[in-house]
């Protein structure tokens, strides 16, 4: 089984990319996040050729912002849009979507940004991420969360850690509560598979980030023990974020019990030669 997730950052504008990107790397559970998209407006756009490429889809959305979605064609049981009792900003927003897919209950997550250290957001980013660790401890051993966490879970997830000072994903308190959703029995499928390795998910838009390979690794696949043992593949789809009206996130694809394109490494094709700098793009 093929699990992938990608943060599409808009899919009305990412649909040209994503349904070319289904037919070539054919997952068999996709989770999205930042679809955009209301669920009527969804349905209407995509059911159609998700349905031709043998998809069922539950979407959960809220029209201009965030959104998520799960895409199967493995079974999709037991859909659970949000969170029963999740903190909202005023109002719970669609961050979170589970389904049943072939026998693994799985997430596809959109974690609150946090905007800046401290602030009413990010104290809402925490709230939320412990809402959805009790969601997640209810669930089963049979568990993968995946999408954005928005946080790089440890420095060498980061081009530069001296860049991130003072800004959000990388603080202590954001990498305690990714550690407390992990404690649950969730591994970190990319860099247990590829430890010390370079590997970013997200390159700002500005500046040249992405072609200097100046990133974060912020887009996570956590399975369950019994979930994370059948790996055979893990890895970033950097080819997807190139060419003509790309995401600035990369889809992160994890192979269960099979590999169909063998075990090729942690980012797919190699990224090109790292160059340093000191500044992020909206820094002052």
């Amino acid at each position: 089984m093929r699990v992938a997730t990608w943060n599409v950052n808009s899919v009305k504008q990412r649909v040209p990319r994503l349904l070319p990107w289904l037919e070539q790397r054919r997952p068999d559970v996709v989770c999205l996040q930042e679809t955009k998209l209301a669920d009527d407006a969804f349905a209407e756009l995509l059911g159609e050729p998700l349905a031709g490429l043998g998809y069922e889809f539950a979407a959960h959305g809220e029209g201009r912002w965030n959104g998520v979605a799960v895409l199967s064609r493995v079974g999709l049981a037991d859909v659970v849009a949000g969170m029963a009792d999740g903190p909202g900003f005023p109002q719970p927003e669609a961050r979170v979507v589970a389904a049943t897919c072939g026998g693994v209950r799985v997430f596809s997550v959109y974690v609150p940004n946090g905007r800046e250290p401290d602030s009413d957001h990010y104290r809402y980013k925490l709230e939320w991420l412990a809402a959805l660790r009790d969601v997640v401890r209810e669930s089963g051993d049979q568990v993968m969360v995946c999408g954005d966490v928005n946080i790089a879970p440890a420095d060498e997830d980061v081009f530069d850690p001296a860049a991130y000072v003072g800004h959000t994903h990388v603080t202590g308190p954001e990498r305690e509560a990714l550690r407390q959703l992990e404690a649950l029995g969730l591994k970190d499928v990319v860099r247990d598979r590829w430890p010390g390795q370079r590997v970013f998910t997200y390159w700002d838009y500005r500046a040249g980030m992405f072609h200097q390979d100046l990133g974060m690794r912020i887009d996570l696949v956590l399975a369950s023990a019994p979930v994370a043992a059948r790996t055979k593949a893990a890895w970033v789809d950097r080819h997807a974020r190139k060419g003509t009206g790309p995401s600035d996130h990369a889809p992160v694809i994890v192979d269960l019990d099979t590999a169909p394109d063998g075990d090729i490494g942690p980012v797919v094709p190699p990224p090109s030669a790292p160059r340093k700098t000191k500044k992020l793009p909206q820094a002052k």
